[in-house]
């Protein structure tokens, strides 16, 4: 498991920046939504159309900004992503779990899935990010469990208590290059809209297809 120097964590993402640079395909409803967004400041809209592997590297620099070392545990998938908090000072651990915004709100299953990985790597101590929000079995149920939620807003408000250079610095990683594209959870590169040419459904898809098969449903933040 990587051990990264506080603040690091967005240099140690470059390769996966860069594939966002060279990726992104600018589609007429993309641009639509990017002129729209206010990216001069955080807002509740900007952190919700944020791409799940992009919401998963601000959430890692977020601790880092407060002087944590953080890791992660694996690559990472868009079904949620495990970042692993150490608190030298303290001499603790803790695992964070990220969820991107989503249409539904995040339920238990989300919770127990923190439960697990708390479980197996044998941490005692949790908590589930999303930019979105919580179901109240959700809620109900992580409290039973000892595990901290913070919900989109919490989180808008976490930001705004850090110093104005690691909010700012915080805001440009978030919005730097494509962060509205999801990104393929094997290949790291932005995905790209397809159509079914069976029903006319529209997606994500990988374009290193047909070598990886990994799809998004066309309901992502921004429209495919």
């Amino acid at each position: 498991m990587p051990r990264l120097k506080p603040l690091a964590f967005a240099a140690n993402t470059a390769r996966s920046l860069w594939s966002v640079l060279r990726g992104g395909e600018e589609t007429p409803a993309k641009a639509a939504l990017r002129l729209k967004l206010d990216t001069r400041r955080w807002n509740p809209e900007l952190l919700k159309q944020l791409e799940w592997r992009r919401f998963e590297e601000v959430c890692a620099a977020y601790y880092e900004a407060l002087g944590f070392s953080v890791g992660t545990s694996g690559a990472g998938t868009a079904a949620g992503v495990d970042i692993v908090i150490h608190d030298k000072a303290a001499k603790t651990q803790s695992i964070a779990r990220c969820k991107a915004w989503d249409a539904y709100r995040v339920g238990p299953r989300a919770v127990r899935e923190v439960r697990r990985a708390m479980n197996a790597a044998k941490i005692a101590d949790g908590m589930l990010l999303t930019s979105g929000r919580f179901t109240y079995d959700a809620v109900n149920l992580a409290a039973q469990e000892g595990i901290r939620l913070i919900d989109g807003p919490a989180l808008l408000e976490k930001i705004a208590a850090l110093a104005p250079d690691k909010a700012l610095a915080l805001l440009q990683l978030a919005t730097q290059g494509d962060f509205l594209s999801p990104t393929c959870p094997s290949c790291s590169i932005k995905m790209i809209s397809r159509q079914s040419t069976q029903d006319g459904r529209k997606y994500w898809g990988c374009r290193n297809y047909p070598a990886c098969k990994q799809t998004f449903a066309g309901t992502a933040s921004v429209p495919a």
